[in-house]
């Protein structure tokens, strides 16, 4: 089941990447998905919290910058840290959606 995951860099997961239907994979293969996709998921919140802690350290880096074009740099940075949480936050709650439709 490794070829339904492809690795994503910015997120540091590897992601679901399906090429037909739930429907499609036969019952094994939807219940291999799912048990690979709970060891990924639950790498999750571990992620969001290393993410977190370099928010904090460019937080307290902007609080001190005095430089307007590292500020710039240091706010872009956080952005991005805060929309990758944003992403594996949506990702974490994929189970919910794909749960019912194991069960159907």
């Amino acid at each position: 089941m490794n070829h339904v995951f492809v690795f994503n860099e910015r997120l540091g997961i590897a992601l679901p990447t399906l090429t037909r239907e739930w429907d499609g994979y036969s019952e094994a293969e939807r219940t291999a998905i799912v048990e690979q996709w709970e060891t990924i998921r639950g790498r999750i919140p571990d992620l969001v919290v290393r993410f977190e802690v370099l928010i904090n350290e460019k937080q307290a880096l902007l609080c001190e910058e005095d430089d307007f074009e590292r500020s710039c740099l240091l706010n872009s940075d956080i952005a991005e840290l805060a929309s990758r949480i944003n992403d594996l936050h949506i990702w974490y709650r994929i189970d919910q959606e794909i749960e019912p439709r194991r069960h159907a």
